[in-house]
């Protein structure tokens, strides 16, 4: 199983590396079982929304077949909305990756491709008018930490991603891997306030 998270200038910080954290516990756990490679439109350093550099281990030339697409969201979506040559490689991903993810905002993208035409999804609170807007056919899900729709699915702002990347690991290996890794990484979600 091999994911991979893209990371672009502006993408909110916990919605790269919360997933990220989860989905490389349960590679670190369970050797064999997924690979996780981060990408952007260049390999080498990237901005984040928030000032934290992260690092893109390979660019969209090289990163090579994925099972999974992982698209975050953040600020930096909102260039991205925009820009022909990143929609038309996300249409283009479509064709090749069978499972397509994002969490916060990187469904606007999805959207703005195209992708959610008629079906449910979500994203941050804060955005999920422009959601609708970009694609009224979509069934927008505000109430929904995540929305699994098959082959697509979407989260919610920011932390809904490592409740997303949860679920991921139970679909793709079972409840008890992801209890493991929910586990690991002692993520038990109690609000203090």
């Amino acid at each position: 199983m091999r994911i991979g998270i893209m990371l672009f200038d502006g993408v909110e910080e916990l919605d790269a590396v919360g997933p990220w954290e989860v989905l490389a516990s349960w590679a670190q756990q369970c050797p064999g079982e997924a690979e996780i490679v981060t990408f952007g439109r260049a390999a080498g350093p990237v901005r984040a929304a928030k000032g934290l550099r992260l690092f893109a281990e390979h660019d969209l030339s090289d990163v090579g077949p994925l099972d999974v697409l992982l698209h975050p969201g953040g600020m930096g979506t909102r260039t991205l909305l925009t820009d022909e040559a990143h929609v038309a490689w996300v249409r283009e991903q479509r064709a090749r990756v069978p499972l397509m993810t994002s969490v916060c905002t990187g469904s606007l993208v999805y959207a703005a491709a195209g992708l959610l035409a008629g079906r449910p999804a979500t994203t941050h609170w804060g955005a999920l008018d422009l959601l609708g807007e970009l694609d009224p056919t979509i069934e927008v899900r505000p109430g929904d930490r995540f929305v699994d729709d098959g082959d697509m699915v979407t989260s919610s702002g920011v932390s809904a991603g490592i409740d997303m990347a949860l679920h991921l690991v139970a679909r793709l290996a079972g409840v008890d891997r992801a209890r493991q890794v929910r586990r690991y990484i002692q993520y038990d979600p109690q609000p203090p306030i």
